[in-house]
């Protein structure tokens, strides 16, 4: 059996000295390390950012969608989106453990979600059964590699395995809306329908009440539907977060012109960092939780306004995010209620595929 780098350094091809995820190719041969897990995939959910882009790209036909995926795999071991830089994680069962890894809580049997992008996992697909554009759920025959550093959540035994991966595909997100908001503060959430922007707008409406605010940007019907049925929101906006001076012209009304303190973004489209930016005051805080951010044009944005703005790089990982985000919802029923009827297994429309690698 092969000694493996704790990082997953030993798969990657191209090029040299980097680590898997920032990597163009990695190897995606399905023979466990000393120190890797081996996974029996069945379930990917893509982040909605990559999702979105290649549904786009090959106008919302299924097939199309699965050969565009198919062919991200096969020429970067990795379901690593050249477009959007994004992945996604994955659902599937522990097949092999190795040894460097036994002393772990985890069996060979074991349902687990991983908590590590896509754009870094060593994936292999056999077949993609069908994809759900309403859930971004594509379900496979596949196998995947978790390095020694990857991080993991068993799948809980009282909730929906595709509910369950549906939260902690965003679990990153309610742990830092729960850290950022504070007593008082206005809180403004651009993409506040999806699944991202209710946990968020849960967790910030509990953390700033009663003296502050929670104001949501949505763009569709669907999503200001869940969002005014929640009640998590005190004003929402129904509108593009592209349209940048509508975004700012609507939250100075909404705040007497004194703009939010908080800012996050959830959104899986690009061109609204600077929607982000003007409707925050200055020396307030902007959390970019998309993967479609463009951290240069937020950056040079909010110079070129002299938007004295702090900026967070959404990262994914906050300590105990698993925990907190299926946390949120069971403490949560109005979460549970939209959750499940949007994320559970049979939600949405699975449309079937049935393409295989090697008709690729």
């Amino acid at each position: 059996m092969k000694e493996g780098n704790k990082f997953g350094a030993h798969r990657v091809i191209e090029p040299k000295g980097v680590l898997p995820q920032p990597a163009w190719k990695i190897d995606n041969t399905m023979e466990c390390a000393d120190n890797e897990i081996l996974i029996d995939v069945d379930t990917l959910n893509v982040d909605a950012a990559s999702f979105t882009q290649i549904e786009e790209a090959e106008g919302g036909d299924v097939k199309k969608m699965a050969r565009h995926s198919l062919g991200i795999i096969a020429e970067r071991g990795k379901h690593h989106n050249p477009d959007t830089g994004s992945g996604g994680m994955l659902l599937g069962t522990v097949k092999e453990i190795g040894p460097k890894l036994k002393g772990r809580d985890l069996k060979v049997g074991d349902r687990i979600a991983t908590l590590v992008s896509l754009s870094l996992t060593p994936l292999k697909v056999d077949e993609i059964i069908s994809i759900n554009k309403d859930t971004c759920q594509v379900k496979v025959k596949a196998q995947a590699i978790l390095f020694e550093t990857g991080i993991y959540a068993k799948i809980p035994s009282d909730m929906d395995e595709a509910l369950a991966l549906a939260i902690l595909d965003v679990a990153g997100a309610p742990a830092q809306a729960a850290k950022l908001s504070k007593p008082g503060q206005t809180v403004f959430i651009i993409g506040a329908g999806g699944k991202s922007g209710l946990l968020c707008a849960y967790e910030a409406r509990k953390r700033v009440k009663p003296t502050g605010k929670v104001i949501c940007l949505v763009h569709g019907d669907a999503g200001r539907k869940r969002l005014e049925k929640s009640g998590f929101a005190d004003v929402i906006i129904q509108g593009s977060a592209t349209d940048q001076l509508f975004v700012y012209e609507e939250v100075s009304k909404a705040t007497g012109g004194e703009m939010a303190d908080l800012t996050i973004n959830c959104v899986d489209i690009p061109n609204t960092e600077m929607a982000s930016v003007l409707a925050t005051k200055d020396d307030g805080l902007v959390y970019f939780f998309s993967m479609a951010t463009s951290f240069t044009s937020a950056a040079l944005g909010a110079e070129g306004i002299g938007a004295d703005t702090t900026m967070i790089i959404g990262n994914g990982y906050t300590k105990d995010h698993a925990i907190i985000a299926l946390a949120v919802v069971r403490e949560s029923p109005m979460l549970m209620e939209i959750f499940k009827d949007t994320y559970s297994t049979g939600a949405g429309h699975a449309e079937p595929v049935g393409i295989k690698a090697s008709e690729i």
